[in-house]
């Protein structure tokens, strides 16, 4: 089917950079909008960014300015530039794919395909 692993978290004082990755593996046919989500501690899952297979990006209002989601179609992989960070971006960021991939009996239905969360700190 369709994997995707993320890379890239760590920690980071006030104010740095990150860059997130995400890989989409498997038997893919198409994959179309990929996203990136996070999660605090104690709160519900939200959406950070979308980009569509053409390029259009979306983003929270939250991150707006600071954060920049791009993709490599090439590759499968999407990426999040995280810069000015803040403490409240503490979370664990999931990659998310809507994606096709090739069956025994030809190419599959749209599916929704999460990664496993990258940990992203930002502390002093």
């Amino acid at each position: 089917q369709v994997q995707l692993v993320e890379s890239g978290g760590g920690l980071v004082q006030p104010g740095g950079s990150l860059r997130l990755s995400c890989a989409a593996s498997g038997s893919i046919f198409s994959i179309n909008a990929m996203a990136w989500y996070r999660q605090a501690p104690g709160k519900q899952r939200e959406l950070v960014a979308t980009v569509t297979s053409g390029g259009s990006a979306n983003y929270a209002d939250s991150v707006k300015g600071r954060f920049t989601i791009s993709r490599d179609n090439a590759k499968n992989t999407v990426y999040l530039q995280m810069n000015s960070l803040k403490p409240e971006d503490t979370a664990v960021y999931y990659c998310n794919a809507a994606a096709r991939y090739w069956s025994a009996i030809g190419p599959s239905a749209w599916g929704d395909y999460w990664g496993q969360g990258t940990q992203v700190t930002v502390s002093s």
